[in-house]
């Protein structure tokens, strides 16, 4: 498995690599804020709580928490309420899947065997913060770089799981691909904006 490029520093990378959770949380992170910002979040969190242990976060003290999360560089730029956000994440983590986040998409689905791309994403989506868009990019991601590639995931995750596509960071392989993602979006918008 090849080792992730998302924000262009080696060991912020090597962590979102190494650790399905951080990876998890900077996609959390990754809205109204650079991706490549978002994405090295959760090494600042590891960095200052010594742990990415989803019981762990789940557990901090909701004050110490924000401020650990707002500290500059804060993990973002709305700080503060994403430090509840994470804190969410962790508490339903630990609760659903005995603190292992790899379950929601290893965990039997309603047949009894693996679950389909569509279970994973409404795994996701039942996430705090996570919507269902944030829910297909993500199985995109987790499909289309990190091999974890439930029956139908392309499907599920609808048009971010196309082949060849640049639409979010699940398409994001360098810096290269980080500015044709940018560049997608800018289009998109402007498009979005001469219609409405």
């Amino acid at each position: 498995m090849t080792t992730l490029w998302l924000t262009g520093d080696a060991e912020t990378d090597r962590l979102l690599t190494d650790d399905p959770f951080a990876l998890l949380i900077g996609m959390l992170l990754d809205q109204q804020y650079p991706m490549e910002h978002a994405f090295a979040g959760p090494r600042k969190i590891r960095d200052r709580l010594g742990t990415l242990d989803p019981h762990a976060i789940a557990d901090a003290d909701p004050d110490a928490f924000v401020a650990l999360a707002t500290t500059p560089p804060a993990i973002h730029r709305y700080g503060r309420s994403m430090a509840g956000r994470v804190q969410g994440v962790a508490r339903a983590v630990v609760d659903s899947y005995d603190g292992d986040v790899t379950r929601i998409w290893t965990d039997a689905g309603a047949s009894g065997d693996a679950p389909t791309g569509a279970e994973v994403v409404e795994r996701l989506n039942a996430l705090p913060g996570f919507g269902e868009q944030k829910a297909k990019i993500f199985l995109a991601l987790l499909g289309k770089q990190r091999g974890v590639q439930p029956e139908g995931w392309r499907e599920a995750a609808g048009h971010y799981g196309d082949e060849g596509s640049h639409r979010s960071i699940a398409d994001v392989t360098s810096a290269d691909a980080l500015a044709q993602v940018r560049e997608f979006k800018k289009a998109a918008k402007a498009a979005a904006k001469s219609r409405g």
